[in-house]
């Protein structure tokens, strides 16, 4: 059964106005995830409702939200206006459900704003990061140095990655994770793309991806302080 959604609106960066925000909150919630969109995407794209769906079904709630070229529909934003409304965001997602631990991260684009703002400064309340298809690396031109940031993230982080995702290859990801020490924790999803599109005669697990990612991410935040 689809889980009701709140709309609100916040803040996003200084002359930029407000943004639109969803939060769903299933009953008991453990924890509160701040979730951003992939960069040509927003807060209503179905992607984005089927992960914020399968975790509320674990039991973790969800504060998606828009850019303000999102809101807009406008260029991309600065990397500036991105971090202070990742920033923004977390703050008003703490006044909506102040009772409960916060994450943050979000699919490709906005994960990797969420782990820049935190390598520039600790984000205030919240407890660990999580990446759905961090983009390691554009199409076709395998590299790490958008990760050189993520050693300087002082707080947990999971990555959730598919084994096709041609903007993380599996070679690369994993030594980067690694390097992180005790602090990060990668979870390969057998034939997901960077969408998570799956190859279903060659998936070897019977599990729906995203169940398999929601529950994840709630064995994962079960164990942080």
């Amino acid at each position: 059964m689809p889980h009701d959604a709140k709309e609100l609106k916040f803040l996003a960066a200084p002359k930029k106005g407000d943004v639109s925000a969803l939060l769903m909150r299933p009953e008991d919630a453990t924890h509160l995830l701040v979730l951003g969109h992939g960069a040509s995407s927003n807060m209503r794209s179905p992607l984005l409702q089927t992960i914020a769906e399968n975790l509320a079904y674990q039991k973790i709630a969800t504060f998606r939200y828009n850019f303000p070229y999102s809101e807009n529909g406008r260029g991309r934003d600065s990397q500036a206006t991105c971090t202070a409304t990742i920033r923004s965001a977390v703050a008003a997602a703490h006044e909506a459900a102040p009772d409960i631990p916060i994450l943050a991260g979000g699919h490709s684009f906005s994960g990797r704003m969420t782990s820049t703002a935190a390598s520039e400064s600790p984000i205030e309340y919240i407890c660990g990061l999580v990446f759905f298809s961090f983009p390691l690396h554009p199409a076709g031109e395998p590299a790490i140095t958008r990760a050189e940031h993520l050693s300087k993230v002082t707080i947990p982080m999971l990555f959730l990655s598919g084994t096709r995702d041609a903007l993380a290859e599996r070679d690369l990801l994993q030594p980067v994770v690694k390097n992180l020490g005790k602090l990060a924790a990668i979870h390969l999803l057998d034939t997901a793309d960077h969408s998570f599109k799956i190859l279903k005669r060659t998936r070897k697990s019977e599990e729906d991806v995203f169940v398999e990612m929601a529950r994840t991410v709630r064995e994962w935040a079960s164990v942080l302080n």
